[in-house]
């Protein structure tokens, strides 16, 4: 499959999650709304629908962060990252700016409020919904993309059928929204994170590093513990 297309899924797959995703959160998630069970469900489905819709173009990542891991569990290859990562960035970035629109159409709107979770914005301490501690939210978002991984590693082997591997990672994101939102809102994909906290407000930003650092090193335990503890044994050599 041509590079250009493959970018061009990976920006599209990133542009739903991002959209659908925090759209949930920011359209229908306050008083009377989907609720946390809603939104992780909205997470969910749209890595569901893209990786059916695309998957088979770009391999269906839509996060640096299972970009970066697939590298390290030697499954991608290192001179695609950074193109990958800069199309999951720009995808997430554009539906940001979208939501923004269609969000500002509701009188009294404002992205920028200074509250947990504005704009469904990633943060810690005053701004982990929960009022979780930096910590806290450090371990939560290490550990869960760090299984994040280990699922797509195995579901994703080739002696599993493939075509349920949408869905169990669909359903493992769902999984992690359900445990993580009051923690830190979820992040585990650093270009969701920046594709909202840069019409989030200054404090969106100046905690947007945690959603970066913490994906990036749990994508890259999760490989490693695959790989070392559950990964089967090559089959031997025929004599």
């Amino acid at each position: 499959m041509g590079m250009k297309k493959c970018l061009g899924a990976e920006a599209f797959g990133t542009f739903w999650l991002v959209l659908g995703g925090c759209g949930a959160a920011v359209i229908a998630g306050g008083e009377g709304g989907v609720g946390t069970l809603g939104i992780s469900l909205a997470f969910g489905l749209t890595v569901l629908t893209m990786v059916y819709a695309v998957g088979h173009i770009s391999g269906g990542h839509f996060n640096p962060a299972i970009t970066l891991g697939l590298w390290h569990g030697k499954r991608f290859e290192a001179k695609h990252v950074a193109p990958y990562v800069a199309a999951q960035l720009v995808g997430a970035v554009l539906a940001g700016a979208v939501l923004l629109t269609i969000a500002s159409g509701k009188a009294g709107f404002d992205p920028t409020t200074g509250k947990a979770g504005s704009f469904a914005t990633n943060g810690y301490g005053d701004f982990s919904p929960g009022g979780y501690s930096l910590l806290s939210c450090l371990v939560c978002e290490v550990v869960m993309t760090a299984f994040f991984l280990i699922i797509i590693m195995g579901v994703t082997d080739k002696r599993v059928p493939q075509v349920s591997a949408p869905v169990a990672i669909g359903l493992a994101l769902t999984l992690i929204h359900l445990i993580s939102i009051p923690v830190t809102n979820t992040s585990v994909n650093p270009a969701r994170s920046i594709g909202v906290a840069l019409f989030g407000g200054i404090d969106a930003i100046e905690q947007l590093w945690l959603f970066i650092v913490a994906p990036a090193a749990g994508a890259l335990l999760g490989v490693f513990l695959y790989g070392a503890l559950l990964s089967p044994a090559p089959e031997p050599a025929a004599p």
